[in-house]
């Protein structure tokens, strides 16, 4: 009798700290996490070793990879529609419902990791903040920088200003304001999903493609490609996104912490890739390709002159770029 009593309070209590359990997984507060790049980045190894932990149990972090859950250039409206709560995104998927975030897809706008900061930092940085609360409905929890996007081509046609580009086609990322960069630069842009690049590289699909020099090594895209030529025309960023609907749920307390995980987590992918950047050079002239610097005082003539005259620069809020050119 006593065996059997013993049997059947160990039995409720299984019952009990199941059913506890479930109800603490059920009281974590859900964050899916979609992005395009690999799960190997450091932006995502940052994400999952520092940011997941640091936001504290009650949060639920759930990141999926290589737009295996959501296609590129769909993660925003996903945030709205509350099929994910995160991303992290370039301006111009943005820019796609905000124009004024296009201001930060320009050539030769954002100078450097440093220049990316201050300007987030800034009276600028809460302005843009603003503007995606209201229009968006997505807190941008801290900018991320990586890389400076230089030009990989195919081929040994050397490139020195804008008009050795003309007839180049040059992969950019679907959107307005993509191909617009893509265009600035003297070339034919060419919209490609970031997943099938390698392949349009391979075949010739497209003759060459830009990133920042650490995107290039980890797609392997050197493996199809014969050169980079290092015209710094676009720093790399991505705004870490969350939804408003979920941040504005939380206490004072928990999105304070949330906004000081994100950064410590950056900070530390910022290092990364500016680290990765300085030894490219090397490992890419090893794999045989040749690393070069154009004349990039002409490409910054040609892309200003090409913005100016644009309907695109028409989105910029009043006084931003001024703003920005002065920090």
């Amino acid at each position: 009798m006593i065996h059997k009593r013993l049997r059947t309070f160990a039995s409720a209590a299984l019952a009990v700290a199941m059913l506890t359990g479930a109800a603490q997984a059920q009281d974590k507060i859900e964050l899916i996490f979609s992005d395009v790049n690999p799960q190997q980045a450091p932006r995502n190894v940052a994400l999952v070793d520092i940011f997941a932990k640091e936001i504290g149990e009650e949060f639920d972090f759930k990141p999926y990879y290589g737009a295996t859950l959501m296609k590129q250039g769909t993660e925003l409206t996903g945030i709205q529609r509350g099929n994910i709560q995160m991303a992290s995104l370039p301006p111009s998927d943005l820019a796609q419902q905000a124009p004024e975030f296009d201001i930060l897809g320009a050539a030769y706008v954002i100078r450097d990791q440093a220049h990316l900061k201050a300007v987030f930092d800034s009276e600028v940085g809460e302005q843009l903040r603003q503007i995606a609360r209201e229009k968006l409905g997505v807190e941008i929890l801290t900018p991320l920088y990586y890389g400076t996007r230089q030009v990989n081509l195919r081929g040994d046609k050397e490139i020195n200003t804008p008009a050795d580009m003309s007839g180049v086609k040059l992969r950019m990322p679907g959107g307005e304001s993509w191909q617009f960069l893509g265009k600035s630069l003297g070339a034919n842009p060419v919209p490609v999903p970031y997943a099938e690049l390698y392949t349009a590289l391979q075949s010739g699909v497209v003759d060459g493609q830009d990133n920042p020099l650490p995107n290039d090594k980890e797609m392997k895209f050197y493996e199809v490609t014969d050169q980079i030529v290092l015209t710094g025309h676009n720093v790399g960023i991505g705004l870490i996104l969350v939804s408003s609907q979920v941040f504005d749920a939380l206490t004072p307390e928990q999105q304070e912490r949330m906004r000081a995980a994100a950064k410590k987590a950056v900070a530390w992918s910022d290092e990364q890739y500016l680290n990765q950047e300085a030894e490219l050079i090397e490992f890419f002239e090893g794999e045989g390709l040749k690393v070069y610097t154009p004349d990039v005082a002409a490409f910054q003539s040609h892309a200003q002159e090409q913005y100016l005259n644009s309907p695109l620069s028409k989105s910029w809020p009043e006084g931003m770029l001024d703003a920005i050119n002065g920090l």
